[in-house]
């Protein structure tokens, strides 16, 4: 009997732990989960500033015609070869939570996440 309960009760554990795990693709800060598609003001308001800051250029992105009237601000895009085409800034946001999590890098593409990637431990920021 008390073997049944036992893995009962695990299995109830295991599976609340599941449902309450956060996709890899997402970010938890404090009870707010971050998931690409975001805006980079929303992930500033849930995470706070990051540590650091990194502008790497702009990137071509493609639109169908489609995509491109669903647009909110069409300003930049370009007609070329049947398709639209619009420079966007890349940013880049580095999360350091400290020595006991990992460090995040988010990817923003005119301001919406588009990659959440794990570099690792995090460190203890040195106060001067």
């Amino acid at each position: 009997m008390r073997t049944a309960r036992s893995l009962t009760f695990t299995i109830l554990l295991a599976g609340g732990a599941l449902l309450a795990s956060v996709p890899a693709h997402a970010l938890r800060c404090g009870d707010k989960v971050v998931r690409e598609g975001m805006l980079d003001v929303e992930v500033l308001a849930h995470c706070g500033e990051p540590t650091a800051i990194r502008e790497r250029g702009f990137v071509l992105r493609a639109y169908t015609l489609e995509e491109m009237l669903r647009l909110p601000d069409a300003e930049g895009v370009r007609f070329s070869d049947g398709n639209f085409y619009q420079h966007v800034l890349v940013t880049e946001y580095i999360y350091n939570f400290g020595p006991r999590k990992l460090v995040r890098k988010l990817r923003f593409e005119g301001g919406e996440l588009t990659d959440i990637e794990v570099l690792g431990r995090g460190w203890r920021e040195e106060s001067n």
